[in-house]
């Protein structure tokens, strides 16, 4: 009996780890939206997904800005990628550091928008630092879902 229930246990957690899906997020010069951004820039994932951020373009980086209570933050190196995995529920806020005064900034959400309100109070202090695509983040966080 105790085999069987091993055997569960494992066929379950296997089949958790199969559902988890991975995202690529790629650092860009030029994209569909403009210049200086990541592609996708908004992306709705589930908790438990990965996403790699992917410096298709050099001289890019990507760090958290402001994540969900218990969310790991992460910084990566110029021209790295990055991988980090998603433990929370709420919307990420991120940037690439070397190009902020272009908005070059991205969303995700997982599941429900809990912290909604300590992102958009990040955002305000990011987007004072735009020089140009003042709008870029607005209309990211527009398609955040409630």
């Amino acid at each position: 009996m105790k085999y069987v229930l091993a055997a569960l246990l494992f066929v379950s957690f296997q089949s958790f780890r199969a559902e988890a899906a991975t995202h690529e997020v790629k650092m860009l010069n030029n994209g569909k939206t403009g210049i200086m951004v990541f592609e996708p820039a908004f992306l709705k994932a589930a908790k438990g997904d990965t996403v790699k951020f992917i410096p298709t373009d050099a001289a890019h980086d990507v760090a958290s800005v402001a994540v969900p209570k218990g969310a790991k933050t992460w910084k990566g190196e110029l021209s790295k990628p990055v991988t980090t995995v998603l433990t929370e529920e709420g919307v990420y806020l991120y940037d690439c550091k070397a190009h902020l005064p272009m908005a070059m900034v991205g969303v995700i959400q997982v599941g429900k928008a809990t912290n909604l309100a300590e992102v958009q109070t990040a955002a305000k202090e990011t987007a004072a630092k735009f020089m140009m695509n003042k709008d870029r983040l607005d209309k990211l966080l527009a398609q955040v879902q409630k």
